[in-house]
């Protein structure tokens, strides 16, 4: 399991389950916020990411630098950069890097409408 700290767990969910495809694995509620994680759907025993509200004041810094500095809080690993960037691109994604060649890497920047910058990324040898 890994986190990213998210502004709101509601628009996360949605950013992550209808943007990037990904399928809810637990989603219960713990006093005011919820344990959320989310999976790749063809993994379903996978890695967690859990959607981790970012109310303590070192995740809010730390979501805020990272973001104005122009750094990914997480990154993914995607087949075909051009198919997901167009199919992102249907879905209303907020595209701040389009798909750029970085030597053998390809990778692109999504906003998740929660405080972070997404990294898709692909390469022949992932």
């Amino acid at each position: 399991m890994t986190s990213v700290h998210v502004d709101d767990q509601e628009r996360a969910l949605r950013f992550y389950t209808d943007i990037l495809g990904f399928d809810v694995k637990v989603d219960m509620p713990v006093g005011d916020f919820r344990w959320l994680t989310v999976v790749d759907p063809d993994y379903p025993d996978g890695t967690q990411l859990l959607l981790e509200p970012d109310q303590h004041p070192a995740a809010r810094a730390y979501v805020a630098a990272l973001r104005a500095d122009g750094i990914p809080a997480a990154q993914f690993e995607v087949s075909d950069i051009q198919k997901v960037h167009e199919q992102l691109v249907e879905r209303g994604a907020t595209i701040t890097q389009p798909p750029t060649e970085m030597g053998p890497v390809w990778t692109m920047l999504v906003d998740d409408t929660c405080g972070n910058l997404i990294q898709l990324a692909t390469s022949p040898e992932m």
